[in-house]
């Protein structure tokens, strides 16, 4: 038990955590008064990025040569980390609309983390787990500004504002969850 606390406080699981709550929490209050509007993906996707952008911090530990020669297997533990933290960030979402209105489905929200923690997974990859958070944002930055998805690239390049019934959106995220969680796990992240 002693190993899981270390882990964890090595990853700043705490402060991202905070950070996870103060947003969705934030998000929520901010989004609640939608009086009678038709459902906007936006509000969740907000919460559901910084989420994974906050937890993406955690996803390289204070020193890589450290972590690169441990006698564990470092693989198993990196993808139950994408995993659990993708949980993670859907749990704090639900949770907060459970006080208060809905602002998604259940399985829009559990696509789109998947798909965001694979993304913060695949950023780690390649850039490192202090930039594992700039492929959740470039993305979500080109989703809130893409013209409409009338076509089936634009609906991959806007997957994470899609109704939750969109086989599109579901493949993206699913594909984005396992290349990132793969290449994460394979890999680590990058020096």
């Amino acid at each position: 038990m002693r190993w899981l606390m270390l882990y964890t406080r090595s990853r700043q699981v705490p402060a991202s955590l905070a950070a996870v709550v103060i947003s969705a929490v934030a998000v929520w209050a901010l989004a609640r008064d939608s009086s009678g509007e038709p459902w906007d993906p936006r509000p969740p996707v907000l919460v559901l990025a910084a989420a994974a952008m906050a937890v993406s911090t955690g996803l390289s530990g204070q020193d890589l040569a450290l972590d690169r020669t441990a006698a564990i297997r470092w693989a198993p533990r990196r993808a139950a980390h994408v995993l659990l933290s993708s949980g993670i960030v859907a749990t704090v979402l639900l949770t907060v609309q459970a006080v208060g209105e809905d602002m998604a489905t259940t399985a829009f929200v559990v696509r789109d983390s998947a798909g965001l923690m694979g993304l913060a997974a695949l950023g780690a990859t390649l850039s490192g787990g202090q930039f594992g958070w700039t492929l959740p944002f470039a993305w979500l930055a080109f989703s809130f500004f893409a013209p409409p998805a009338t076509s089936v690239p634009m609906q991959v390049a806007t997957w994470m504002l899609l109704p939750p019934g969109a086989a599109v959106g579901t493949w993206t995220a699913l594909v984005l969850t396992v290349a990132g969680t793969t290449a994460y796990a394979l890999a680590g992240p990058r020096r």
